[in-house]
């Protein structure tokens, strides 16, 4: 079995943002090599999040009210920003929206379902942040 990894890196202009980076974890996997496995690919940060979806700005817009109502911003509103932070709301939407993705990789490809793409989500932006995008297989 083979292992590749790479990194993505982001630095946003907003707090929050909706990034397709189904093309950079493509691209991953072509230099990989592997034809068949697995690709994980993971928001190495406390406030940003990885997922799959549909890439259509409706449902992105959808996505950014929801999470805000469920973790609004607000300093006052959250025990964590008594450290002096003002990000817990960006900690609980990453705990929302995900983590990391595993997707198979079938003939040297992403084996995706109709209209899957790949997206990292930030919600504490304006910073340096990585994702790890780690492929093994054969």
């Amino acid at each position: 079995m083979k292992a590749y990894t790479d990194y993505l890196w982001f630095n946003t202009k907003e707090r929050q943002e909706i990034i397709n980076i189904t093309p950079q974890v493509e691209a991953a996997v072509r230099k990989s090599g592997i034809k068949e496995g697995l690709c994980l690919v993971n928001a190495m940060h406390i406030t940003s999040s990885v997922f799959i979806n549909d890439d259509e700005s409706g449902l992105h817009q959808d996505f950014a009210n929801w999470v805000e109502k469920l973790a609004p911003y607000g300093k006052d509103k959250y025990k964590h920003n008594l450290t002096g932070e003002d990000n817990a709301d960006a900690h609980l939407k990453r705990t929302i929206m995900g983590r990391e993705v595993v997707v198979a990789v079938t003939g040297g490809k992403l084996d995706f379902g109709p209209w899957e793409q790949i997206f990292y989500g930030e919600f504490d932006g304006r910073r340096k942040k990585r994702v790890l995008v780690k492929i093994i297989g054969e």
